[in-house]
């Protein structure tokens, strides 16, 4: 599937084919959980009719999985640094591919539901712990700049790719393939990991309880804020009630944390300058690029008459464009530093979102929609890959899940946020558009990109701040 010669090439390892499979089992992981986002999307109607979910319910295919992801991120993460990362990882991958095998199994729609929420569970302990892994073992800076580059591509291509894989094997087998997928490749991440994985060194602390109970409830109750306000608007009891107690707990999070010994998350984490900055844009890079996929995904189907096959394959454009700066960023980010990288990224995100702006009913795929996507495929790339390198290459090995955690809760809320913002704008310009129903979807569809632009350009202004370093590969400060 990648070819991880380049990636280990510089690593001092007794054997480099054992880490080659180290990386390969690593972001094999990583592209299944990614992968499990938005590769049910394609088959929602089909899991729809065999399991008589209404129409409500069936957005708890999507939402139980992300709710209960993003909000153990943080402990999952920080537990793998207290308790080890390799057991943490191989217990997670076990009941992520478990709860494939009996998601697809299901004969019924709260089975189902369940074997997501085990799915959402299984990938909060195995995702941060991927990312703390792969920092701890390739200890050579360019080394570490590759695979770091590596796990940027599959993170980012992993979301058109499941749109892909959705549509062929929605298409071709049944909604159910989609779920049976993840089972071999997560069989085989096991039997890899429990043999080829090194062993870290365990810290003798103990978990921070009062963090870990407020930092899952406060960014749950956020995730389901956002899922409410996309689903019912941010009017509705639920949304303001998740919003304001999600608030609330990440507030008494925060003070927990600087004043415990031993925190779930360490602030210094965020007093390197770049390192705050990359933060900050993982954050709304993700709640920018959010709208294409979701928006789009219905502009192709429902506007242009295409299959889900199609649909897919529509998004090819963007994964590659993604996946090409995986061979970039190694050679560009020791030399250049974040900040021209993210710039450029910034600035082809909002030139393809500002494109998307100009989309009619009478729009064709080529030229404007694949232009738009290899623009947008461009930005995301650059705009996201300098920035896993940047928070995990200077990270203490003790503190490498706890960051790695941070970075993919903010992903998740962000990409959340930036769906419910973006639903929601979408829904007042299409209501207020008049004409016919085709007329109101697009006009929402292009404000709702003109605001994912606005937010892109936060992420300019923010890249801006990124400052050069002053040493080779030490990136981060």
């Amino acid at each position: 599937m990648l070819s991880a010669d380049t990636a280990v090439a510089s690593v001092s390892a007794p054997s480099r084919r054992r880490s080659g499979i180290v990386l390969l089992t690593l972001l094999t992981c990583q592209l299944m959980i990614v992968l499990d986002i938005t590769v049910m999307n394609v088959a929602l109607p089909r899991i729809q009719t065999d399991l008589h979910f209404s129409a409500t319910g069936l957005s708890w295919v999507m939402n139980a999985y992300s709710l209960v992801f993003g909000g153990l991120l943080l402990l999952g993460g920080r537990a793998g640094d207290l308790f080890g990362r390799r057991a943490l990882f191989i217990a997670g991958t076990a009941l992520f591919t478990l709860a494939s095998l009996a998601g697809g199994l299901a004969p019924s729609a709260g089975w189902l539901l369940v074997a997501r929420v085990l799915q959402g569970i299984g990938g909060a302990m195995a995702g941060p712990n991927t990312l703390a892994l792969l920092t701890t073992t390739f200890q050579d800076p360019k080394a570490r700049i590759r695979v770091l580059a590596w796990f940027s591509g599959v993170s980012s291509a992993g979301f058109a790719i499941g749109l892909i894989v959705g549509g062929l094997l929605t298409e071709w087998l049944s909604w159910r393939s989609v779920l049976f997928i993840n089972v071999p490749f997560g069989l085989a991440v096991v039997i890899a990991s429990m043999r080829y994985l090194p062993v870290a060194e365990r810290e003798s602390a103990h978990l921070d309880l009062p963090g870990a109970i407020t930092a899952t409830g406060g960014v749950a109750a956020l995730v389901y804020g956002f899922i409410s306000a996309a689903s019912h608007g941010w009017s509705a009891a639920s949304t303001d009630i998740s919003l304001a107690v999600g608030a609330t707990l990440i507030a008494v999070f925060l003070a927990i944390e600087s004043r415990t010994a031993q925190p779930l998350l360490p602030l210094h984490l965020f007093i390197d300058r770049n390192r705050a900055a990359a933060y900050t844009n993982i954050f709304l890079v993700p709640m920018a690029g959010m709208s294409m996929f979701f928006f789009l995904t219905q502009f192709l189907q429902e506007i242009l008459g295409l299959s889900a096959l199609a649909t897919g394959f529509a998004f090819l454009p963007t994964a590659l464009l993604m996946f090409t700066t995986i061979r970039l960023i190694p050679r560009l980010l020791p030399r250049f530093g974040p900040r021209p990288i993210t710039l450029a990224g910034a600035l082809c995100l909002i030139a393809g979102l500002v494109l998307l702006t100009r989309l009619t009913d009478a729009t064709a795929y080529f030229p404007l929609l694949f232009i738009a996507m290899i623009l947008i495929g461009c930005g995301i790339g650059l705009s996201v890959s300098p920035l896993n390198v940047v928070i995990m290459s200077n990270v203490e090995p003790h503190e490498a899940g706890a960051a790695g955690g941070a970075l993919q809760t903010l992903q998740q809320t962000g990409a959340s946020l930036g769906l419910a913002i973006m639903v929601t704008i979408f829904g007042t310009a299409a209501r207020s558009a008049g004409g016919s129903p085709v007329h109101a979807m697009v006009t929402g569809m292009t404000t709702a990109f003109a605001s994912g632009a606005v937010i892109a350009a936060l992420a300019l202004t923010v890249a801006l701040t990124f400052r050069r370093p002053t040493g080779g590969a030490q990136v981060a400060r």
